[in-house]
């Protein structure tokens, strides 16, 4: 079952052009970040937050595929909304 966070995801819908963040797995910065991502920030904004801790480290899957776990970025999303950051 995916977790849902109604101000951050909706159902798929190709006409909206917006997805479900998944619950569990891997994400790719594209799927974090908007305007298909739950995050509306830039992506030198994103990794100066993962550079000072504020958000999650990633990890290296292949020499040039960088990834989050998805559960990761849902306790941020869940921080955020709770004005824990």
């Amino acid at each position: 079952m995916t977790q849902t966070i109604p101000e951050l995801t909706t159902a798929n819908d190709p006409l909206q052009n917006k997805m479900v963040f998944p619950e569990h797995g891997y994400v790719r910065l594209k799927q974090i970040l908007g305007p298909l991502g739950p995050l509306p920030i830039s992506k030198s904004g994103f990794w100066a937050g993962v550079k000072t801790g504020k958000f999650p480290k990633p990890r290296k899957i292949s020499a040039r595929v960088t990834v989050w776990r998805a559960e990761d970025i849902l306790t941020l999303l869940q921080e955020i909304e709770q004005g824990n950051t």
